[in-house]
């Protein structure tokens, strides 16, 4: 691993995607499912790429630029590991059901008011992301956020491992990824995994004091150090994004800023600033119509907020208020209990019109002994879209939900 680390050193930058080669990169060529990035290392090189990495002892010995590795994935961990502890600066990984990236967003911001901070682009939270974006980090970085995604238990144990961070943030405790993580108890503790690796060496947790799961999850680990804050650190701070549910993600910012020695103008300043694009708590004004765009990901636990903020909001100089709501995906089991409890709780405003998108809502609608009014099925993405086409929206203050796999972000067009 010294030898790679000498290389990347030399060629701070990593590839993983022939389309998208940067030149003088080092270049990893991962496996999956459904690819194999050994097919491509002479592509790679020919791009651009300074070195190669392979586990394919054939394609490595085919030119000295080429270096083997066992496992390219574990490869590419521990090289990323390495670079981490060579910077030696201080690392907050943010995880949790819900608001992982908004908190992310807002928290980074935040630091940039005293630090250098390099923060996860996109969505680059995963086993793969963690390493690219450790990476990503230079000897001008003075302080790191990483966001951690997980969809079953142990990934956050393998993501602390590589980022090995000295603070953490759980952002809640919801239904996400049942499927992946066995139920509800095993949420609970895959989660947990964050706060275990912080304990067990000697990090510090940030814990709303307003949420019982997750001071009870911080009290039961003895040597974790905690940084209690109420969410009432949010009130009153200006911001651009939509829905109270937003006030847990603010408030986590103030309080890692008030931890830091930000000052209180600074940290609202930081606040204020972010305008969200990405389709999270997003509000944008068409000329037909005001929508509510959230529809990057969805679990029950977000899908409530959300519609129970939107259902509160007046309607303004609006005459209809419209649902769009995709299937909340990978629930397992637990799938047609948590539609069937979403449909009746968006159902329950006498205002409220349904378009329900995808194949487990229409399962939860079919199951349903009373159907709701004002509601209308698509089956499919395309189905919403050709109803949308046909019949506009229009005068209508509009919400979209769903899972990222559902795609409702393809329907702002025609609203």
């Amino acid at each position: 691993m010294s030898e790679l680390y000498d290389l990347f050193l030399k060629h701070p930058r990593i590839s993983t995607d022939t389309r998208k080669i940067e030149p003088d990169s080092i270049f990893f060529a991962l496996r999956g499912a459904n690819f194999d990035g050994n097919r491509f290392v002479a592509e790679a090189l020919k791009k651009g790429a300074a070195y190669a990495v392979t586990d394919d002892a054939g394609t490595a010995a085919a030119d000295e630029r080429i270096r083997y590795a066992e496992d390219t994935l574990q490869a590419l961990q521990e090289l990323a590991r390495e670079h981490r502890r060579a910077l030696g600066i201080p690392i907050l990984a943010i995880s949790g059901s819900s608001g992982k990236t908004t908190t992310k967003e807002l928290v980074s911001r935040v630091l940039a008011e005293r630090f250098a901070v390099y923060a996860t682009r996109g969505n680059l939270n995963n086993h793969i992301g963690v390493p690219l974006t450790l990476l990503s980090m230079t000897r001008d970085t003075e302080f790191g956020v990483v966001e951690m995604g997980a969809s079953a238990r142990g990934e956050l144990a393998l993501l602390s491992s590589i980022a090995e961070p000295n603070y953490g943030i759980l952002t809640n405790i919801g239904l996400a990824h049942l499927e992946g993580f066995g139920g509800p108890e095993g949420i609970r503790r895959g989660k947990g995994e964050l706060f275990d690796f912080l304990a067990a060496n000697g990090g510090r947790a940030f814990v709303p004091s307003d949420d019982q799961v997750l001071t009870d999850m911080a009290s039961e680990r003895d040597s974790l150090a905690t940084e209690y804050y109420p969410v009432s650190l949010a009130d009153g701070m200006e911001n651009h994004l939509e829905g109270a549910y937003n006030r847990y993600n603010i408030a986590a910012a103030a309080a890692v800023g008030r931890y830091f020695d930000i000052p209180d103008e600074r940290i609202r300043h930081a606040v204020a600033g972010y305008v969200p694009d990405n389709n999270r708590s997003q509000r944008t004004e068409t000329t037909r119509n005001t929508l509510i765009i959230d529809c990057y990901n969805a679990n029950p636990l977000s899908m409530r907020l959300v519609i129970e903020s939107f259902l509160a909001e007046p309607l303004g100089k609006r005459q209809r208020r419209v649902l769009i709501l995709g299937d909340m995906l990978e629930l397992g089991e637990w799938s047609a209990h948590e539609h069937t409890a979403i449909i009746r709780q968006a159902a329950q405003a006498p205002d409220a019109e349904l378009l329900l998108v995808g194949g487990e809502f229409a399962n939860a609608y079919a199951s349903l002994p009373e159907k709701p009014a004002r509601t209308t099925l698509c089956p499919t993405r395309d189905e919403l879209l050709s109803l949308l086409e046909l019949s506009p929206v229009e005068n209508a203050l509009v919400l979209l939900k769903g899972s990222h796999g559902i795609g409702l972000e393809k329907a702002i067009p025609e609203l």
